[in-house]
């Protein structure tokens, strides 16, 4: 079941929550919708499943207008934040709940729960109480409650946000596996940068009730759209300067080529991740000269504050293993050059 929104919009007391949004997802897809708290995420998501109702523009499920239609009569599963399970329910009980409301067969309704629970990996457990399981296994039932009733669209919204991070790991592999197995259509909202890139395969960024950019993770990493999406998504060195002459900006002793068209004296803010710094102990082609002022261990990497003179300063992210082959320490004399970045002007 495919979904599109178009130029939707929704005020709350004055306040602009999305903003004449358009949004395309293809049948089967699995999408995140990334943002800051605030940004609209949730807001977008509680519109296409029907519990808020658009200001303006329109909604089509599967080429089917759906901006007035109930959420009942949608055929769309949510998952919220907080599980809202029945606390007075076993397992069985909650996730056979909208088959009963649908009046269903019970051999049915039999079938299907159980072919869920093992789907989740819960077989074995139907006559526990929610205050019986962990975390983690709530929230595969609130999956599983909202799959029951075979919905064309999935909508989770902050599915993993109350969890430790040991379970969401674990949780963000069972949702690949989940949809690999399901096929349905997955629109899910977080706040969680490795869980979009990690999970899904077309993220969209909201900023501010719009989205500012629609791409592939590696896209969205490699490629950032706007200043917001370069410091948001993954961790970033930023420096400003401005266009020194012709398609050149200098900063310290680095050198960046820049577009050509830029005027002479445009401030631009260049952007460029810590794993973008190349670094060595023996002077390579077109690298500087920098000592190492600090070095923070990051589990599988390892991170330099690098001196590079001037008061100025860089960081760089070295595999764990690199690193410790080559030596490196507090106060050592090395060279850097910085591979990929990212140029933005500065408006005025």
């Amino acid at each position: 079941m495919s979904i599109e929104v178009r130029n939707l919009s929704k005020r709350f007391n004055g306040f602009q929550a999305v903003k004449d949004t358009n949004l395309k997802l293809e049948s089967g897809s699995l999408t995140a919708l990334l943002g800051p708290s605030g940004s609209g995420k949730s807001t977008l998501l509680r519109m296409i499943a029907g519990l808020e109702v658009p200001d303006t523009g329109a909604i089509h499920l599967t080429g089917r207008e759906a901006t007035h239609v109930s959420a009942k009569e949608r055929n769309v599963g949510f998952v919220f934040q907080h599980y809202a399970l029945f606390k007075h329910m076993t397992v069985f009980e909650n996730i056979a709940f909208g088959l009963r409301v649908r009046k269903q067969k019970e051999s049915e309704i039999l079938e299907r729960v159980y072919e869920l629970l093992s789907l989740i990996q819960l077989t074995g457990y139907d006559k526990r109480f929610p205050a019986q399981l962990s975390g983690g296994q709530r929230q595969r039932v609130a999956v599983a409650r909202a799959l029951a009733p075979r919905p064309e669209v999935l909508l989770l919204d902050e599915p993993f946000g109350a969890l430790d991070a040991k379970v969401r790991e674990e949780l963000r592999e069972w949702i690949l596996k989940l949809h690999e197995e399901s096929h349905v259509t997955t629109l899910f909202v977080t706040h969680d940068q490795q869980e979009a890139l990690e999970v899904a395969s077309r993220i969209l960024i909201m900023n501010h009730g719009a989205i500012e950019q629609d791409g592939t993770p590696i896209e969205i990493f490699d490629k950032p759209a706007s200043h917001f999406i370069a410091q948001f998504v993954g961790e970033t060195n930023y420096i400003d300067t401005e266009v020194s002459e012709k398609g050149l900006a200098v900063w310290g002793p680095f050198r960046f080529p820049v577009n050509p068209t830029l005027p002479l004296k445009q401030k631009i803010r260049i952007y460029f991740r810590p794993n973008d710094v190349y670094m060595t102990a023996q002077f390579e082609t077109l690298q500087v000269r920098a000592r190492i002022a600090k070095a923070r261990f990051k589990g599988t990497i390892i991170e330099y504050k690098l001196d590079i003179g001037e008061d100025k300063h860089i960081s760089a992210q070295i595999p764990k293993g690199v690193a410790l082959a080559s030596g490196f320490k507090d106060g050592q004399e090395v060279y850097a050059a910085i591979t990929a970045f990212h140029v933005f002007p500065i408006e005025s």
